[in-house]
């Protein structure tokens, strides 16, 4: 079933940008598809800041579906980019591909033993793959397909035609200071990079040579580069001249039947909005900034291309907290497919959904997400029971599911951390966690492990992943026999507490009572006594008691939460490891 929109008035961003597209794309273009956009450059491992490129849009998208309007999403894959640099850390990757740099991304070879034809197809692949799991739904556009076709020809004659009205635009920057280099959230597109036109920095390379400006840049016929540079250009025949600085190579073409260049950047952007008709397509901060590509794009997509600017919000940084060097092996930088093998497609969605564009956030890769799915499974109990604040039950709404229904859920979603530890000291045993598993609930056991996933998938694969190894959970084989014997007659008496307890305790919650009771019991108060009741010792009395057991059950200070661990364990091996 199709999920319906929430009927209460709610305040959260989605709502209000969808409210702002819905009107503009009535004014603009009445009865047709609203067209919101992103773009993408697959010139390596698409991240979790480019996620957020797709993720505003998207959101938007889907909740303007669910007002019953169609919509199209459109992504840009920007595969005709050059080839900028090899990357490093990218797994099948050598020196030799520099060879390649300045060639479309799509005629690069992909990574040794890469299943796909090219590079851009490597790395757009698991961007798409990660996309389907998350419910978005796009429509994707190849620019290298755009223009070898000759979509864009008219387009490209045209810019061409009035390249001195776009000059003129570009030149209303090159005189002032080029802002300051911010962190990068889209990866700017390979031309833009390259051109630099907000400053002037590199005459040639902004398609302004010693014959004039130029807003296309041909590849070489040669050699296939785009270390060209536009010598000649005749408007009446559209011939022209470019040589290759790479090669030495130059030619003469019919620019009216050649399909072998793009327009730059800054002109290739708002060409886009006007052939597209994009009514909304978010930014980076890297775009927003004055002279940058977005705001000269808004000159140019009217005054050359007779189009509108799309309503454009500025997202912010997305950072990350904690991330296993073993996990980074594809470029240094964790992907959308990285994230949802160490969490659910719902937790990434809201991550996004919950906060506005301009806010920053992080994505935790360490010990963080435990807590986050602490928080979240505290969202969805409110939700359920009606208590939880509207704009809180929009951003899980739009989590849980699209226009089209709910993504798949795990059927009983255990607490994470509770399944993380279990992987933890099981190491993946399948026998052993389902009886762990079993066992926290007495009342009402486990019978398939089926029932906790793909959530015990996620939590068992961010131990294997982003757990150090001198991090992991090792029970003992044998007692610690010496600092048994070392104990005081208050130690012995609180392992004795603690083990004449666990037949009538031996479930998650009953451990819990017991193995907190304990110091309570031992300093003269009821194991029920709440901490309002008791004073500031029994708080150091049941650290040092937990501390006695870890190093009794592991080895060390801290583990897994005690009672999971000794779930874990099993009743049998805990009285052998604690001397009875």
């Amino acid at each position: 079933m199709p999920i319906v929109a929430q009927s209460t008035e709610t305040t959260d961003w989605v709502s209000r940008y969808a409210d702002e597209v819905i009107e503009e794309s009535e004014r603009r273009a009445p009865g047709k598809p609203v067209v919101v956009a992103s773009g993408l450059s697959p010139s390596g491992p698409i991240h979790l800041g480019n996620l957020r490129e797709v993720m505003t849009p998207h959101l938007v998208a889907d909740e303007i579906r669910r007002r019953g309007h169609e919509v199209r999403h459109l992504i840009s894959w920007d595969d005709y980019d050059r080839y900028r640099k090899v990357p490093n850390g990218v797994v099948g990757v050598d020196d030799s591909w520099a060879e390649h740099i300045g060639r479309p991304l799509t005629a690069v070879p992909a990574p040794k033993g890469s299943p796909y034809a090219s590079w851009a197809e490597h790395f757009k692949a698991a961007m798409v793959e990660a996309l389907g799991e998350l419910g978005v739904e796009f429509d994707g556009i190849s620019q290298t397909e755009q223009y070898t076709s000759g979509t864009y020809r008219e387009q490209i004659l045209h810019a061409m035609k009035h390249r001195g009205d776009i000059d003129a635009i570009l030149d209303q920057y090159r005189t002032k200071k080029a802002p300051a280099k911010k962190q990068s959230q889209k990866p700017l597109d390979e031309a833009e990079l390259e051109a630099a036109e907000g400053s002037g920095a590199a005459a040639d390379d902004d398609g302004t040579g010693s014959a004039g400006y130029f807003p296309y840049k041909p590849y070489c016929g040669d050699c296939g580069k785009d270390l060209t540079t536009v010598t000649a250009y005749d408007d009446d025949t559209t011939e022209l001249t470019y040589t290759c600085t790479a090669c030495d190579f130059s030619e003469t073409v019919r620019l009216s039947e050649f399909n072998r260049g793009k327009l730059v950047w800054k002109v290739d952007w708002p060409m886009r909005w006007a052939y597209e008709g994009v009514v909304f397509e978010p930014s980076g901060v890297d775009h927003s900034s004055p002279g940058s590509s977005f705001q000269v794009g808004g000159q140019i997509v009217g005054s050359i291309f007779g189009g509108k600017q799309p309503i454009g919000p500025m997202y912010a940084f997305v950072g990350i907290s904690g991330m296993a060097k073993m996990s980074s092996s594809k470029g240094g930088v964790p992907t959308p497919g990285d994230a949802l093998k160490i969490m659910e497609p719902q937790i990434l969605r809201w991550l996004y959904a919950r906060r506005r564009p301009n806010q920053s956030f992080k994505i935790a890769f360490d010990q963080e997400i435990q807590r986050l799915y602490d928080e979240w499974d505290k969202l969805e109990g409110k939700v359920a029971d009606g208590s939880a604040l509207p704009a809180d039950v929009a951003a899980h709404s739009r989590a849980v599911g699209t226009a089209a229904g709910e993504l798949p859920k795990t059927p009983r979603p255990m607490a994470y951390r509770t399944l993380a530890s279990v992987a933890d000291i099981t190491a993946g045993a399948e026998d052993q966690t389902l009886r762990i598993l079993s066992e926290l609930d007495p009342a009402d056991p486990l019978s398939s492990l089926d029932e906790v996933r793909p959530r015990l998938d996620r939590a068992e694969a961010w131990i294997n992943t982003q757990v150090p190894a001198d991090q992991r959970t090792v029970v003992r084989k044998e007692a610690d026999t010496e600092l048994i014997k070392s104990l005081d007659d208050q130690g012995r008496a609180s392992l004795r507490l603690l083990l004449d307890g666990l037949d009538s305790h031996w479930s998650l919650d009953g451990l819990t009572h017991l193995v907190y009771g304990v110091p309570k019991v031992q300093a003269g108060f009821s194991a029920d006594a709440t901490p309002k009741e008791l004073p500031a010792e029994i708080k150091v009395a049941q650290r040092t008691f937990f501390a006695l057991l870890y190093h009794l059950l592991v080895g060390r200070d801290t583990g897994p939460r005690l009672p999971t661990l000794l779930l874990a364990v099993g009743q049998e091996r805990v009285r052998k490891l604690l001397g009875e």
